[in-house]
């Protein structure tokens, strides 16, 4: 079931971030919109609740896992099951940060290209690409607040 369900979150991730890429390159529009929507909303959500619903079926099956030490996070994720919900969790993150650079890039009108190259970077390594697009943020600007609702 675990492998089944790695599957179905990981190609749901994917056609999130397709989604995402289409939505950056799509002219200003309904299609951007809807393709904006699913990115960073419906496919985050989706992710979002299958975590929740790992984190209730794996609650408790890692004795002496946790967050207090690098061995208590191990002994975690010794668990396939809680491994599996930090793969969700990293995918519904990055997935919803991916959508947030392209919001505040298309919010404020800036160059759409170099996303292309970003969103796969945050795709892959999620705090790196983040890392890498707020570098190339114009000096001073501010996290666009309409990016975070859409």
């Amino acid at each position: 079931m675990n492998e089944t369900l790695f599957s179905v979150a990981s190609v749901g991730a994917m056609l999130g971030w397709l989604a995402l890429g289409a939505a950056v390159i799509a002219p200003p529009g309904r299609l951007r919109a809807s393709l904006m929507v699913a990115a960073g909303r419906w496919v985050p959500a989706a992710l979002c609740a299958l975590y929740a619903w790992l984190l209730v079926m794996h609650w408790g099956s890692a004795p002496g896992g946790g967050f207090s030490s690098l061995a208590a996070v191990q002994a975690l994720f010794a668990v396939p099951g809680k491994v599996l919900g930090g793969w969700v969790h990293f995918l519904a993150f990055d997935l919803w940060v991916g959508h947030w650079m392209a919001a505040d890039v298309l919010a404020r009108g800036r160059a759409r290209w170099p996303l292309l190259v970003l969103l796969p970077a945050t795709f892959m390594y999620g705090p790196l690409g983040l890392l890498l697009y707020l570098a190339t943020r114009p000096a001073g600007a501010q996290p666009s607040p309409a990016g975070l609702g859409r």
